[in-house]
């Protein structure tokens, strides 16, 4: 289908509430959008392989933003348009100092999702596994003290590190090759330089040849302000913090209150139809 618009959404505490699936009004909103010439996507800082299952239900028919903006994501085709990995050296350094301090740190990489030793967040992943068919399933694979022995290690976008140590996460956020925002309390999201969802969504807006300015953007956090910025309408929830709020154009209900329906029948559809 020919989009002239197009709406892209924060997934945790937005569309949905975490470990929920999609109210049934958002996804109606969704359908609601599409019929009006709104392509609908995702912009997520989950990884590629945990998305899948929300497309298919979902509709979408464009490329995912995952891992922050590391990646784009073909959910019909499960394989990313682009990934923006990390540069060997750097991926290496960082990992060292994970492993060093025993951080609770999980990875994205275009081949699966990796846990460290101390990683407490494959239950979230082995969740998202329950439901759907095998070929479908996010291939997840455990990291060992002496994965940086190996002479070749595969490429990753992104590492979410929660509650890292305070000179940890300082040291991070002062690397000038990297990108770290926060996508929810303790939650630290680590991405090679100038990576973002913002960046994300105009190179899909490039991709599908929409005009920057025929944007929209939803989110909460931290890690969803460059999208809500780089959009030419960007939309925060009630539920967002203050400077995400300032952010934006148009502020929603919360999430639990069906915010994002609210967004699209008082905001995004008025404006594309006036």
């Amino acid at each position: 289908m020919e989009y002239r618009y197009i709406l892209a959404s924060d997934m945790d505490f937005t569309l949905l509430m975490p470990g929920e699936d999609v109210p049934y009004e958002n996804a109606k909103a969704i359908k609601a959008l599409q019929q009006n010439g709104v392509a609908f996507t995702i912009a997520t800082g989950r990884s590629s392989f945990l998305v899948g299952k929300f497309a298919e239900r979902l509709g979408i028919d464009v490329p995912l933003i995952t891992g922050n903006g590391g990646a784009l994501f073909d959910a019909g085709a499960r394989k990313d348009v682009y990934s923006a990995d990390f540069p060997e050296d750097k991926l290496r350094q960082i990992l060292s100092k994970v492993l060093e301090k025993k951080v609770n740190a999980t990875l994205y990489s275009t081949t699966g999702i990796y846990f460290a030793p101390d990683s407490k967040r494959r239950f979230f992943c082995e969740d998202y596994n329950k439901d759907v068919e095998p070929s479908k399933k996010a291939p997840l694979f455990e990291i060992g003290y002496d994965f940086l022995e190996r002479p070749s290690i595969p490429s990753f976008n992104k590492f979410l590190l929660i509650d890292p140590p305070d000179d940890l996460a300082e040291e991070l956020r002062q690397d000038k090759d990297l990108t770290v925002v926060s996508s929810g309390p303790s939650f630290y999201d680590i991405m090679a330089k100038d990576v973002s969802k913002g960046k994300a969504l105009l190179e899909l807006c490039g991709h599908l040849g929409i005009p920057g300015e025929n944007s929209f953007a939803i989110g909460d956090s931290e890690n969803d302000r460059s999208m809500i910025e780089a959009a030419g309408h960007g939309i925060a929830m009630e539920n967002a913090d203050g400077i995400t709020k300032k952010s934006a154009s148009f502020i929603t209900a919360r999430c639990e209150d069906l915010g994002f329906a609210k967004a699209v029948y008082e905001y995004i559809l008025p404006l594309v139809n006036s």
